[in-house]
């Protein structure tokens, strides 16, 4: 076959689906906002329900609420009418996927859900079907074709379903204000949580771990201090009060030697003299990411952490952030 005829017909298949998408979004009005009230207002979960291709888009996006701040889950049509339609509470709310409207499973459990008096909304492709007329919403998802050669493979049905279950997510997601941290904390486990939810906090090294001098202290007395330390490479200048003056790497180090042609006399000037005033620094809360980006901006290992009221409170390296695997 034509390596050409292929690609026309992956851009064919693309196509089709983004027209159906786009006429779905062209759709989107009262019931779709229906939906939404439903949802903000439910006090318990939403249910996906749905059956082969569009069970398996359920799925996803049971799982996508879930992690957006709808909690949700998937009920497999088949597992209700045996029992797991006790999963269903009154404060939930129950969302079928269907393409026809008309899916036996889904028809069987319907009467079940009714008399409890759960609300259902429907994502279907024919609003007059028996799920459109007993749904309380009904978000139209009929698309005028396949994508599939035959006409027979669910694809722009299936990838219209989901764009427009993603688009109630992220509606609620918005309306709710749903924050950054929020998200994190649905994926601690993650790049995207770690990322979110890493602080500077977790790095730094404090205590006794964080090398501090006074101003007066020499050159060498920086050196030794340096080398006992656990973080290597950086001591944090700072008064008798613990405010940060400024600090003294192994980098100033190496240009003070190359300027004074490493005559003896440079390790016992007042490291008040040689030292990098005022730093850039973090606080403790600062996110590791933005720490790490500081730090390949301005091509330096380390940075001093000081609390809001500029009093030093340790240092960060870049080994430790990328420990905290945040990339």
């Amino acid at each position: 076959m034509d390596p050409k005829d292929i690609i026309n017909q992956a851009k064919r298949t693309l196509a089709i689906e983004h027209n159906a998408i786009q006429a779905a979004a062209d759709r989107l009005g009262d019931e779709f906002l229906k939906a939404c009230d439903m949802l903000l207002e439910m006090k318990g979960r939403a249910v996906l329900c749905g059956i082969g291709k569009s069970g398996a888009v359920g799925r996803k996006l049971a799982a996508t609420f879930a992690s957006t701040g709808t909690p949700a889950f998937f009920m497999h049509p088949a597992e209700a009418i045996h029992g797991d339609l006790g999963m269903v509470v009154d404060d939930d709310v129950v969302i079928m996927l269907s393409n026809s409207g008309e899916t036996d499973e889904l028809s069987r459990i319907l009467p079940a859900i009714k008399r409890r008096g759960v609300p259902i909304i429907a994502i279907c492709g024919d609003e007059a079907s028996t799920l459109g007329d007993e749904a309380a919403a009904v978000i139209n998802s009929a698309v005028e074709e396949e994508a599939c050669p035959l006409g027979l493979t669910p694809t722009a049905s299936t990838a219209t379903m989901m764009a427009l279950g993603d688009a109630l997510a992220m509606a609620l997601m918005y309306a709710r204000g749903f924050s950054a941290e929020q998200f994190a904390s649905s994926h601690p486990g993650g790049t995207l949580g770690r990322r979110l939810l890493s602080h500077v906090s977790d790095a730094m090294h404090a205590g006794d771990e964080s090398p501090t001098v006074r101003p007066d202290d020499s050159v060498l007395h920086c050196i030794l201090t340096m080398s006992k330390a656990s973080v290597r490479g950086v001591v944090s200048v700072v008064d008798l009060e613990g405010q940060l003056l400024g600090v003294f790497t192994d980098g100033d180090l190496r240009r003070l030697m190359q300027e004074q042609q490493g005559r003896d006399e440079v390790i016992d000037l007042p490291v008040a003299e040689v030292m990098t005033k005022n730093p850039i620094t973090v606080t403790p809360d600062t996110l590791a990411t933005e720490a790490l980006h500081i730090m390949e901006t301005k091509q330096v290992d380390n940075l001093p952490v000081a609390d809001t009221d500029g009093t030093a409170v340790g240092v960060v390296d870049i080994q430790d952030l990328m420990r905290l695997r945040i990339i």
